[in-house]
């Protein structure tokens, strides 16, 4: 049995039979039909969050690890435009001397955005360049003899200067016994007022026009010494191992 006044027919308003009225005639009249605004009505749809834009998706903050310059930092991050590049954008941060970079320093590296689906090859790039910042976030040089010689390498490698350990060693034990201080106040280059100076007893012209960009400005600084004279060398002999003698 039918539940009481499941089946109950709904009232309807006078409103609704006045209408149902006019339009039993022959000719109906035409009403307009009025929507009415309840309670219950839906809201209005949210405005959609914004999406970060390209540029600022491309900007990524690199933090300096032990042994990183910037000339390491630009070639594993692919930095356009290079070291002088990311300089540019960190000058404030780094300050006057570019090689002057510490551990845990923040630095912002301006990239290109990724494409939507990458490829094959953009993702063989991103790995590797994945590991070589691992690599250089490990290695580190000791502060003396022995680390300023690799340390140099490996500069000289990512600007492909030729040299080896030995070839290196063997002509800063002729020109200055290891002493990254040691002066030539004497000869024809001190006469003329350019003395020879650092490990590989480079003169200020020398040192200025084969300076690898990335290493110190100060020509006694181990490492901008040794990849400037090496570079000099390289230039001049075909590689500072084929120099046995003065250069």
């Amino acid at each position: 049995m039918p539940a009481l006044g499941k089946h109950r027919r709904s009232r309807t308003s006078p409103l609704a039979r006045r209408l149902i009225a006019l339009g039993t005639g022959s000719a109906a009249l035409a009403l307009p039909l009025v929507t009415a605004t309840t309670a219950g009505a839906a809201p209005a749809p949210q405005q959609a969050v914004k999406a970060p834009t390209a540029a600022s998706a491309a900007k990524v903050i690199h933090t300096v690890a032990k042994g990183e310059s910037l000339a390491k930092i630009a070639d594993a991050r692919s930095v356009s435009g290079g070291w002088k590049a990311l300089y540019k954008t960190n000058r404030a941060a780094v300050g006057k001397n570019p090689s002057l970079i510490h551990p845990g320093l923040k630095l912002k590296l301006s990239g290109k955005p990724k494409a939507a689906a990458p490829t094959a090859s953009t993702e063989k790039k991103a790995s590797a360049e994945t590991t070589d910042a691992v690599e250089t976030a490990a290695k580190s040089y000791t502060n003396d003899l022995d680390g300023w010689i690799r340390e140099a390498l490996d500069v000289m490698a990512q600007n492909g200067i030729p040299g080896s350990y030995d070839g290196i060693h063997r002509n800063i034990m002729r020109e200055s016994g290891g002493n990254p201080q040691a002066i030539n106040n004497w000869d024809s280059n001190a006469a003329a007022g350019t003395p020879s100076k650092g490990l590989l007893q480079v003169i200020a012209p020398t040192f200025e026009a084969y300076h690898v960009a990335g290493t110190s400005t100060d020509p006694y600084d181990p490492v901008a010494n040794i990849t400037a004279a090496c570079n000099y060398a390289a230039d001049r002999y075909g590689s500072i191992d084929n120099v046995n003698g003065p250069y």
